[in-house]
């Protein structure tokens, strides 16, 4: 049975830190991600790597301020979250799949979420 399981999230105040956590289990997938609600909004891209982690993507709201990476003798990905805002308060969701280009997609596996809230 494949799962992914985020850990992590909290609260913090603006200009914290915080580090997410996605583990893994039943398979190993090429591309993992983060995706992000917030109430009444979309979820939305926030960032994503590659298996070797050699290539990875953001959104440019959280260029220069997130980090992506990944431990694949863990089959964990992680999410660095520095300089926080009170705008990156949502949901966060670890997302898996077979490629770059699908992550994101229906296809993809999903965690369940884990609450990050900032405090102004």
């Amino acid at each position: 049975q494949v799962q992914l399981v985020e850990s992590g999230g909290g609260l913090v105040q603006a200009g914290g830190s915080l580090r997410l956590s996605c583990a893994a289990s039943g398979r190993t997938f090429n591309a993992m991600g983060w995706f992000r609600q917030a109430p009444g909004k979309e979820r939305e891209f926030v960032a994503a790597i590659s298996w070797g982690g050699t290539i990875t993507s953001y959104a440019d709201s959280v260029k220069g301020r997130f980090t992506i990476s990944r431990d694949n003798t863990k089959n964990t990905e992680y999410l660095q979250m520095n300089s926080l805002k009170p705008e990156d308060t949502a949901v966060y969701y670890c997302a898996a799949g077979s490629s770059m280009a699908t992550i994101g997609s229906r296809s993809n596996y999903w965690g369940q979420g884990t609450q990050v809230t900032i405090s102004s």
